[in-house]
């Protein structure tokens, strides 16, 4: 594990990595007086010149194609992934496009590229993810026309049941149970991994057209899904943590006890064999979970509960922010249950998840002696994990007060930055701003900065952001706080947008920038895919 990581943290990490690498921004803060008037000529002439000099810049791959996609260039986004030689990646490319495309209006568009993809079973996928996205649209016709021209027999249930859901989410309850109907019918007649996807789908819309009773019944065939022989991990536990979620919410912890109670045994001179097995054999389901190895290449606890510490950490995960204490409480009690003294993955995966999910409910204290219970390198990072949910959470003055219990240099200021974005996002932009200037790591004090020259500009002081924002010491940083305040004075201030979107650029090049200026100025990523075209030879 690189130095550093469990400390700050997967996403800081990398971030501060590669910002650092960029280097401090210049003393003269180079770029403020560039395009005083915003004048987009002049910043498109910024960014031609800016692409011209990096030469590390992709075109066929990541979020620049997805870019033209969603800034109406979807036909040159998809002569970029054309020129892609491997099939199946130029197929997955395309499929993204397909997805930026819809998600940006374009279905028509959209559903033209998602018939082109070369790769059959993708280009099925576009054509089911169009069907409900038709259907959100208005047009239920063509959702309806493009589910009945679905290839593959796996793909049909998932396209009936996710255009019931978009019915029902648009309030025809009578057109999405018959919808329902058609993709259980499509599920009845062919079982695959998809299975106890689609039945939850089912069992959501049964729910949201207020029929409780038939979602209780399809909450039973998700579970006797993944019971049955041969089920992947991935397949049979994200649909049975999401019923058990969604059962948990309404006081429902029957089904979620039985499977975390040991299975029962026969008893001793009950015959030679007892439902179907003998004394000392191992049953077909014990077989299947021998054979069944999960995602993270451990096996579920035999003989103990059917529920596996990994499955068990997917249903805290489902539980939304909005669960009340009661339900959160009480998971947290079973899912402490089941951790027991047992060590593995999927048993750490369970530890940070109630770890969090007690941190979110202001049990701080349980918390914390719940990573105790980690190695000590670990508990560091773990510790700025709880400081940053009690905060969100409603208590900065415990999660500020938690911050100097931290040992570790690196893990305080991580949890520091946490406490601080959460007195932005409140409004306390002053105390958010005197906390970061506590935290004496010159880059975690930057980002700390980001978020509440972010909030500055949101609660409409923006010259007060564009002057804290020029205090910040790491140039890529100081770039990501002033792309915050363009963002958000596009509408407000677009001459501000414009300069500030220039000043980044001169400071740290053109990417930073780019996301913002699709909408501001949409002909920016076009102009970005000239010049790289010219680079390159395209």
């Amino acid at each position: 594990m690189p130095e550093g990581l469990a400390q700050w943290g997967p996403e800081l990490f990398m971030m501060r990595e590669r910002e650092r690498r960029r280097g401090l921004a210049p003393e003269n803060s180079a770029g403020k007086d560039v395009v005083r008037r915003g004048f987009e000529p002049c910043l498109l002439a910024l960014l031609r010149l800016s692409v011209s000099g990096d030469p590390g810049t992709g075109l066929t791959g990541g979020w620049f194609p997805r870019a033209l996609a969603r800034t109406g260039h979807l036909v040159r986004a998809a002569e970029l992934a054309y020129t892609i030689s491997d099939e199946l990646e130029q197929s997955n490319e395309l499929l993204a496009l397909v997805e930026a495309a819809a998600c940006a209006g374009d279905l028509c568009g959209a559903q033209a590229l998602a018939e082109s993809i070369p790769a059959r079973q993708l280009r099925d996928e576009a054509l089911v993810a169009l069907v409900p996205a038709w259907a959100r649209a208005g047009d239920r016709d063509r959702a309806v026309a493009l589910a009945e021209g679905i290839r593959y027999p796996h793909n049909w249930a998932s396209a009936w049941a996710m255009l019931a859901k978009a019915v029902a989410d648009n309030g025809d309850t009578r057109e999405a149970l018959r919808f329902a109907a058609r993709a259980d019918d499509e599920v009845r007649s062919f079982v695959c991994e998809r299975t106890g996807q689609v039945l939850v789908l089912l069992m959501e819309v049964a729910a949201a057209t207020g029929d409780r009773a038939r979602a209780a019944a399809l909450a039973d065939r998700v579970e006797d899904f993944a019971r049955s022989h041969n089920r992947a991990a991935w397949s049979r536990s994200r649909p049975l943590a999401a019923v058990l979620a969604w059962e948990a919410l309404r006081g429902d912890l029957d089904r979620l006890d039985a499977l975390l109670r040991p299975p029962s045994r026969p008893l001793a001179g009950a015959g030679d064999r007892l439902c179907g097995w003998a004394p000392g054999e191992a049953s077909d389901h014990d077989v299947a979970l021998e054979e069944d190895v999960d995602e993270f290449g451990t096996r579920p606890p035999a003989p103990g509960s059917f529920l596996s510490a990994g499955e068990m950490a997917y249903v805290l995960d489902a539980v939304p922010e909005t669960a009340g204490d009661d339900v959160s409480l009480a998971l947290a009690d079973r899912a402490e249950a089941l951790l027991g003294n047992r060590a593995g993955r999927d048993h750490d995966m369970l530890l940070r998840a109630v770890t969090l999910l007690l941190a979110r409910r202001g049990q701080a204290g349980r918390a914390l002696a719940l990573a105790d219970r980690i190695d000590a390198d670990l508990r560091v990072g773990r510790q700025a994990e709880i400081v940053g949910e009690l905060a969100r959470y409603g208590d900065t003055d415990a999660a500020e007060a938690l911050t100097h219990a931290i040992t570790d240099r690196r893990a305080r200021a991580r949890a520091l930055i946490e406490v601080v974005r959460e007195l932005a996002r409140r409004g306390d932009t002053d105390a958010a701003e005197a906390l970061a200037h506590a935290i004496t790591d010159r880059w975690a004090q930057g980002e700390a900065l980001v978020a509440v020259v972010r909030e500055s500009a949101r609660h409409g002081d923006p010259d007060a952001a564009e002057a804290l924002a020029h205090s910040i010491a790491y140039r890529a940083t100081r770039a990501r706080a002033l792309a915050a305040i363009v963002e958000l004075s596009e509408l407000s201030d677009p001459s501000r947008a414009r300069r500030l979107a220039a000043q980044i650029v001169v400071l740290d090049g053109w990417d930073t920038v780019l996301p913002v200026l699709e909408r501001i100025v949409p002909r920016s990523v076009a102009a970005v895919a000239d010049r790289l075209m010219i680079r390159d030879g395209a």
